[in-house]
C-alpha cells in the first residue's frame, strides 16, 4: 500500500497548499513558480506533524523514505551532497505553520556540519573562518533546540571568549578562537548529553525534524495560539532547504524587510540587515543593525534587484509583505515571504493607500483590518503639555505610550501583570520564551535589537508600545538595575516609554486619549456604507456620549441610572430615600433626586440629539447604595471604644440594621432590577419622571430627543405589563402639565433563560428588546462572573471544555441559541420588534458577527469600542453575504 504524500519540492506546490504547505511552504513554492532567487528545498506537509503528534512521536510510515527521496533530487539540482568531503550539502531547517507565528517555533540552520565536514566547507569555500563560525552556530542551536541543552551555557562561553580576546561582536571571532570555542561547546554538549555532538547528517536531519514538530507544542507557542486565537490542531510544515549563507565576508549579508513600513503603513521599503551574519542574528536583535536604505550603498546591485523583488511579492500577493532575504558573496537569495505583521495604523493606512493605487477594492480594505487591532490605533500618547526627564532614546519600535515599573525578568512580569500591578519589561533583547512576560507588560523596551527583532515584532502584533535598540541603557541583570550615564533606575521604580518617538523617560507620564486619524475615517466610512448592524453605545455621562458620538456611534443602547446615584452629592438622599421608615420620607427624598436626575437625561439626551437613547431603570439591589456591612461594624466599634457621639452611633446603627435587612445571599438574582420596580415603583416613577421632563425641557427648547425607557430583569410578560402601565401613566401627566406629545418607547432587557423561552408573550407588549448577555451568561452558565473569571474559566479553557471566556465572546452554542429563539419568538408576535445587544459581548468582533447572522438591528458598547463594532459590522456583511 503506497503511504501518503508527506513531502513537496518546492517547485510542486503552490499558494493554494498553504493548509497543507503551511505559510512558509506555500510561499516558497510560489516564490519558486515566480522565477525568484529562492534556495531549493522540499516541505514536510502539516498532515505529517499531526500524525507525528497523534502516533506517540513517531514518525509516520513512508516519511523517512520520502525525505531521502526529496534530498536526493536536491543534491542533484545544487551539485553537493549531504555529508560529502569535498563539498558538502548544509541544510536549514525551519518551521511554517498556516497562521503565522513569528518566533514561537524552532529553526535548526548549518545542518550537515560535523568534525568532517567543517573543513571540507573550510577547503571548498577557502575561508576557514566562515566553515568554523557555522559549525559553532550548528553546535549552539542544534544542542539546545534537540538535545535540549540551554542556550544560555552557550551564550556564557561566547560571551567568556569575546572578552578574553577582546572582541565586541561574533563576526570579529578569529579561526584560532572558534577553535576554542567549538571544543568547549562540544565538551559543554558530552558534560550535558553524556553523548559526543551527533556526527551522522542524515541522523541530524531526521532529528531536526522531529525537533520542529515537537516545537508546535512548546509553552511560547501554545501562549501565542490562545492568545491569538489560533487552533490547535493545524500543525506546522517543515520546510528543508539549501543554506545560503550571509556570513561568508563583507560582501555577503542578511536581512529582514517590508514592503511597507509595518509601524506607519507609509509606502517605503522597511527593514534590516546586518553585514557577515546570518539570519536569526537579526530577529535575535544580537547586534543593532542597519537600515535597508543603507544596504544601497554598500551593495546596489543586490539592493536594486532585492527592491524589484518586494514590489513584485507586493503586487502579486496584494498585500503588505514581510520578506526575509540573504546575500551570499554579493548575490541576493529570497528565504520567505509572507503577509507582514503590522500595528493597526498600518493596516489602516496600507489598506486605504492600496485602494487608492488600484490593489484592492473598498471590501477587501475594509477585510484587511482585525477589528481587535483597532484597540491600538486608540492607544494613548504622552501628554506633551507636561514637562519630563528623556533618559534615553532608541528605535521606535511599535507605537503607543506605556508607564511601569521596571522588571528585567519574563516571569517577574507576568506574576506581576496578574496581580495587577503595571509594568514595563526591560531586556537585553527578549526571546520567544519572554512571550508570557510581554502578555503581562505594558510595553517591552530592549537595549539591543532593531525594528524587526523579536520584541518589535511581537510587540507589534500585541500592540504594545516597544523600545527597541536603545543602546544607552546599561543593564545589570544582576544588581537589577539599569544605568545610564550617571542616572542609575532600580527595578521596581517607574518609567515611560514612547514606542512612536523611541523615548525612554524618567518617572510616570500622564497620557492623552486618541483621536480618529483621516485613514481609519476613511475606512469606517467605507464600513458604514457596507454594514446593516447599527452600531450603538454604553454610556452613562455626557461626556461619554459625545466622545461615542465622535467615535461614530448611531444611539445609545444602554444609560445606567445606578451610577448617578454614587455621586458624592446625592449618595446620602439615595440612602435616606432607602432608610426612610415612612412613605414620606422616602417621597421626600425621591423629590430631591428628581431634578438631579432630570439634570442627568437632559444633559445626555441633548449630548445625543436626534437619536434613539436607552434608558435603563434602576438595576442593582438597594444595599449597593448602603456602607458596606464589615465597615459600618467596625466603624461602630471604633466610635465606642473612644467614645464617639451617641448621636452618631445611632444613626450608624440604624444604617446597619437596614444594610443587614437587605442583604442578600445572591444578590445578582436577588430583588434587584424589575423586581425593586414592583415592590418600590415610586422609585422608577421618580425616575421615568425625570426622563420625561427632560425629554420636554429639550423640546421646548427645539431640539429633537429621543429617550426610549428599558425595564431590566423581566421574567414574564406580567411584569412588564405593570410597569409599562406605571410608565405610561407618568408620560400622560407629563404631556397633560406641559401640552406636548411625547412619544417615547417602552422595552425591556432580556437577561433570564425564562425571558428567551417566552418572548412570544413579552414582544406582544414590548417595543424593544435588548438582550443584557452579561447577566444572560451568568444566568445560563450558572457562573458568578466575578468568581468565575478569577478561579476557574483559565483552567476551564486551557483543559478545552469552553473555547474562549463566555464573558468576553458570546457563547454560541448555549446563549447563541436562546437569543436566537428570543429575537424569532419575539417577532413572531411583534414583526416591528426592534432588537439590540447591550452586554459587553456587542464590542466583540466575534459576537457582533453572530448578532448580524441572527438579525439584530444593532449592537451597543463602551464608546472606545464603537469603531470596532463598526468595522467588524461590516466583515460580518461581507462574509455573511
Amino acid at each position: 500500500m503506497q503511504s501518503r504524500k508527506y513531502v513537496y519540492l518546492f517547485n510542486e506546490g503552490s499558494a493554494e497548499m498553504r493548509d497543507l504547505l503551511g505559510g512558509k511552504g506555500a510561499g516558497l513554492a510560489e516564490m519558486t513558480s515566480l522565477g525568484l532567487p529562492v534556495p531549493p528545498g522540499f516541505t514536510i506537509t502539516t498532515e505529517a506533524c499531526n500524525e507525528y503528534s497523534n502516533e506517540r512521536k513517531e514518525l509516520p510510515a513512508g516519511l523517512e523514505e520520502q525525505i531521502e527521496d526529496a534530498l536526493r533530487s536536491l543534491e542533484k539540482k545544487v551539485g553537493k551532497t549531504l555529508g560529502d568531503l569535498k563539498n558538502p550539502l548544509l541544510l536549514s531547517v525551519r518551521s511554517g505553520a498556516r497562521i503565522s507565528m513569528p518566533g514561537m517555533m524552532d529553526t535548526v540552520l548549518n545542518l550537515g556540519l560535523n568534525d568532517k565536514t567543517v573543513q571540507a566547507l573550510a577547503a571548498a569555500t577557502g575561508n576557514e573562518r566562515f566553515a568554523l563560525d557555522c559549525y559553532r552556530r550548528f553546535i549552539q542551536m542544534f544542542s539546545d533546540i534537540v538535545l535540549y541543552v540551554e542556550f544560555n551555557r552557550f551564550e556564557e562561553v561566547l560571551e567568556k571568549f569575546k572578552a578574553r580576546f577582546r572582541v565586541q561582536y561574533d563576526h570579529k571571532l578569529q579561526p584560532e578562537h572558534l577553535k576554542e570555542i567549538i571544543a568547549e561547546y562540544k565538551e559543554i554538549v558530552r558534560s550535558r548529553t553524556r553523548s559526543d555532538f551527533p556526527q551522522d547528517p542524515m541522523n541530524q536531519l531526521k532529528k531536526a525534524v522531529m525537533a520542529v514538530f515537537e516545537s508546535w507544542n512548546n509553552p511560547r507557542a501554545k501562549v501565542y495560539r490562545r492568545l491569538n486565537k489560533i487552533p490547535d490542531d493545524l500543525g506546522t510544515a517543515v520546510n528543508v532547504q539549501v543554506m545560503v549563507f550571509g556570513n561568508m565576508g563583507e560582501n555577503s549579508g542578511t536581512g529582514v524587510a517590508f514592503t511597507r513600513d509595518p509601524a506607519t503603513g507609509e509606502n517605503v521599503l522597511f527593514g534590516e540587515y546586518l553585514i557577515n551574519a546570518q539570519g536569526e542574528d537579526v530577529v535575535a536583535g544580537i547586534r543593532t543593525p542597519q537600515p535597508i536604505s543603507k544596504l544601497q550603498e554598500e551593495m546596489p546591485e543586490a539592493y536594486d534587484q532585492f527592491q524589484k523583488t518586494c514590489s513584485l511579492l507586493e503586487k502579486h500577493y496584494r498585500d503588505l509583505q514581510d520578506i526575509e532575504f540573504t546575500v551570499e558573496e554579493g548575490k541576493l537569495y529570497i528565504l520567505q515571504t509572507r503577509s507582514g505583521k503590522r500595528t493597526a495604523t498600518a493596516a489602516v493606512k496600507a489598506a486605504v493607500d492600496m485602494v487608492k493605487e488600484g490593489l484592492i477594492s473598498k471590501e477587501e480594505a475594509v477585510l484587511r483590518v482585525d477589528p481587535d487591532q483597532l484597540n491600538q490605533v486608540l492607544h494613548k500618547r504622552l501628554d506633551t503639555k507636561v514637562q519630563f526627564q528623556v533618559l534615553a532614546t532608541g528605535l521606535p519600535a511599535s507605537p503607543g505610550a506605556a508607564s511601569g515599573m521596571i522588571t528585567f525578568d519574563a516571569n517577574e512580569a507576568e506574576r506581576l501583570g496578574e496581580d495587577g500591578e503595571k509594568v514595563i519589561l526591560v531586556r537585553l533583547e527578549t526571546t520567544p520564551d519572554d512571550i508570557h512576560g510581554l502578555v503581562m507588560a505594558q510595553g517591552v523596551l530592549t537595549s539591543r535589537g532593531g525594528m524587526t527583532s523579536h520584541a518589535a515584532v511581537v510587540a507589534r502584533g500585541m500592540g504594545k508600545p516597544c523600545v527597541c535598540g536603545c543602546e544607552a541603557l546599561n543593564i545589570d541583570y544582576k544588581e537589577k538595575k539599569i544605568t545610564v550615564g550617571e542616572q542609575e533606575i532600580k527595578e521596581g521604580e517607574l518609567i515611560t516609554i514612547d514606542g512612536s518617538t523611541g523615548q525612554v523617560i524618567l518617572g510616570e507620564v500622564p497620557l492623552v486619549s486618541p483621536e480618529l486619524g483621516e485613514e481609519l475615517q476613511r475606512l469606517l466610512t467605507w464600513a458604514d456604507e457596507i454594514r446593516r448592524l447599527g452600531v450603538f453605545t454604553n454610556a452613562d455621562t455626557p461626556a461619554d456620549v459625545r466622545r461615542a458620538r465622535e467615535f461614530g456611534a448611531e444611539g445609545v443602547g444602554l444609560c445606567r441610572t445606578e451610577h448617578m446615584f454614587m455621586a458624592q452629592d446625592r449618595l446620602p438622599i439615595a440612602q435616606a430615600m432607602i432608610m426612610a421608615k415612612t412613605q414620606e420620607e422616602r417621597d421626600e427624598a425621591l423629590e430631591k433626586l428628581l431634578p438631579m436626575q432630570q439634570e442627568d437625561f437632559y444633559g445626555i439626551l441633548k449630548a445625543m440629539d436626534g437619536l434613539p437613547t436607552t434608558i435603563r431603570l434602576l438595576d442593582p439591589p438597594l444595599h449597593e447604595f448602603l456602607p458596606n456591612i464589615e465597615d459600618l461594624s467596625l466603624e461602630i466599634m471604633k466610635l465606642k471604644l473612644t467614645g464617639g457621639e451617641s448621636g452618631e452611633i445611632s444613626r450608624l446603627e440604624n444604617i446597619l440594621r437596614k444594610a443587614r435587612a437587605l442583604q442578600e445571599l445572591n444578590p445578582m438574582l436577588g430583588h434587584r432590577g424589575c423586581r425593586l420596580g414592583i415592590t418600590t415603583p415610586e422609585i422608577y416613577a421618580m425616575q421615568v419622571r425625570a426622563i420625561v421632563q427632560a425629554t420636554a425641557q429639550l423640546k421646548e427648547e427645539g431640539l429633537n430627543p429621543n429617550p426610549e425607557i428599558m425595564i431590566p430583569l423581566v421574567m414574564s410578560i406580567q411584569e412588564l405589563k405593570i410597569l409599562r402601565e406605571l410608565c405610561l401613566e407618568v408620560i400622560q401627566q407629563v404631556e397633560g402639565e406641559t401640552g406636548l406629545k411625547l412619544e417615547i418607547p417602552i422595552g425591556t432587557m432580556i437577561e433570564l433563560p425564562r425571558a428567551c423561552l417566552l418572548a412570544d408573550q413579552i414582544g406582544k407588549i414590548a417595543d424593544f428588546f435588548s438582550f443584557g448577555t452579561n447577566d444572560l451568561t451568568q444566568t445560563t452558565f450558572g457562573f458568578s462572573r466575578d468568581d468565575a473569571e478569577g478561579k476557574f474559566i483559565p483552567q476551564y479553557i486551557e483543559k478545552k471544555i469552553l473555547a474562549d471566556n463566555p464573558f468576553a465572546v458570546l457563547d454560541r452554542d448555549g446563549v447563541g441559541k436562546l437569543v436566537k429563539m428570543g429575537v424569532e419568538l419575539g417577532r413572531s408576535t411583534n414583526p416591528e420588534l426592534v432588537v439590540g445587544i447591550c452586554g459587553e459581548h456587542g464590542g466583540d468582533p466575534s459576537s457582533v458577527e453572530f448578532c448580524h447572522s441572527v438579525g439584530l438591528n444593532y449592537v451597543s458598547c463602551s464608546p472606545y469600542r464603537v469603531p470596532i463594532a463598526r468595522l467588524a459590522a461590516a466583515q460580518a456583511a461581507l462574509r455573511l453575504k
